[in-house]
């Protein structure tokens, strides 16, 4: 038995006269390629979306919009290897029209078109909810960590700038008394090697006090050197890299991603309500109900969600009475009487308010008199019983009772998969642009390339 042997490189060969004819019929690019020519793209703000009247003749941003949006859709997110992808892949080839940009073009026009590449992406989900892919009856929100382009050993803070800034006073001394050395032996006719030198050092040492600055403006404890916008995260178990924290808002129905956020914010405990407004706002909706894990719990958020007619259903982690033998009474044995601000205990006596503490947005209420309480064994230890109660204590409780397992498992099954399949796409999740200003625009082309791919999965699945 022989191998299966392929045709002769010599042989002569008819191939189709058409690049048309290598792109099938229902080939994503074809999707890529229409949605781009139905953009308005001096709506969207991009850079050039009309053609100069003089002049050298430049690239269409609708082009290179193609090409970038293809190039994300295929893991192909470099901007030298887009420039290589024009000139021997059939599909960019066809997508371009034979045109191959080079690779600082492409480059430039992801730099400079960042807002407008955000706008697209949520164009394309106001053109899904048009064509009836989904209703956004139920949305969930989750995030995640992705990785800064930034390495780890670039994370510094406050004691390493001191240590430098210490290395680098003894530098900048030593050579002062270089240069002090040198004026008296007078060496006109050489360089100065020792002036130059010494401009690099202050420069440094001007850099670390600018950091040192920043640190104590925002009460940071570390700062990521070149990339000061992104912060050390943990993703799990392990070290804390420089990450963003990327939010989406998940339509449970389909699993498009209806809306999206980069952060630097290390958690999710703020991110509540002004990622359920932004996506209510997108869709128009008179009414959105939201679902979230237990990191999203904040009771300032659930009060501004229900203001604002969310309806959200996330599980509360709230404190335990751990006093004692941790059989004692827990703060919700305690009854809140509204009409006169004062809580009533198991026995039937009275804790009034004590201390208001505006930054944890709770009150302390305190028993007038525990002596005597039968009762008492059972809750506190102390001479008399206090119970903090939050401000949105109400609307913690509503929004906890609306998170079943049912709508848990809902989140769940809506949400992992598309930080799943986008991860893949970006190499694990990390980005190649630094800053929020970039690394948004680059995720604004990975969540319309995963809706593309997403929205022609669901309309096979109809056909």
């Amino acid at each position: 038995m022989g191998y299966i042997i392929g045709e002769d490189r010599e042989q002569a060969s008819l191939l189709p006269s058409r690049i048309e004819d290598y792109v099938a019929p229902d080939a994503a690019v074809r999707v890529i390629d229409a949605f781009a020519d139905g953009l308005d793209l001096m709506a969207l703000g991009f850079v050039r979306a009309v053609a100069a009247s003089t002049g050298r003749p430049g690239y269409d941003p609708r082009d290179l919009l193609k090409l970038y949006v293809w190039g994300y859709f295929n893991e192909v997110r470099s901007s030298r290897r887009l420039e290589r992808a024009c000139r021997r892949d059939v599909e960019a080839m066809w997508l371009m029209r034979r045109l191959a940009p080079d690779f600082k073009t492409i480059a430039d026009f992801r730099r400079d078109n960042g807002p407008a590449i955000v706008g697209t992406c949520r164009a394309f989900v106001l053109v899904c909810r048009e064509a009836g892919l989904f209703a956004a009856r139920l949305v969930a929100l989750d995030g995640s960590k992705f990785r800064a382009a930034a390495s780890p050993k670039k994370v510094i803070g406050s004691r390493e700038i001191a240590e430098e800034q210490a290395r680098l006073d003894n530098r900048i001394a030593t050579y002062l008394s270089g240069l002090d050395a040198a004026d008296a032996n007078e060496p006109d006719d050489e360089p100065d090697a020792y002036g130059v030198a010494l401009a690099v050092l202050r420069a440094r040492r001007a850099e670390l006090d600018r950091m040192a600055g920043k640190l104590e403006t925002q009460e940071r404890n570390t700062l990521v050197e070149g990339e000061e916008d992104a912060r050390p995260m943990r993703s799990g178990g392990g070290q804390k890299p420089p990450c963003y924290n990327v939010q989406t808002a998940v339509d449970t129905d389909t699993g498009l991603i209806v809306h999206h956020e980069v952060t630097d914010e290390p958690t999710d405990r703020r991110q509540l309500h002004p990622m359920a407004s932004a996506t209510k706002e997108s869709l128009d909706l008179d009414t959105l109900t939201v679902v979230a894990d237990k990191g999203f719990d904040n009771g300032e958020h659930a009060s501004a969600c229900e203001r604002d007619g969310i309806i959200t259903c996330v599980p509360s982690q709230r404190s335990i009475n751990n006093q004692g033998d941790g059989t004692l009474f827990d703060r919700t044995a305690f009854a809140y009487d509204a009409a006169t601000d004062t809580l009533a205990c198991p026995a039937g006596r009275t804790l009034v308010r004590k201390q208001l503490h505006r930054k944890k947005r709770n009150v302390t209420y305190v028993s007038q008199d525990c002596s005597g309480c039968a009762l008492k064994p059972s809750c506190t230890t102390a001479e008399r019983r206090t119970v903090k109660r939050h401000l949105d204590d109400e609307a913690l409780n509503r929004m906890d009772a609306r998170a079943t397992p049912q709508m848990m498992k809902a989140r769940r099954c809506a949400v992992e998969h598309p930080f799943g399949t986008i991860k893949r796409m970006t190499a694990g999740g990390r980005f190649l642009t630094r800053n929020l200003k970039g690394t948004r625009t680059e995720m604004a082309l990975s969540i319309l390339a995963y809706n593309i791919m997403r929205a022609a999965n669901i309309k096979t699945a109809i056909a």
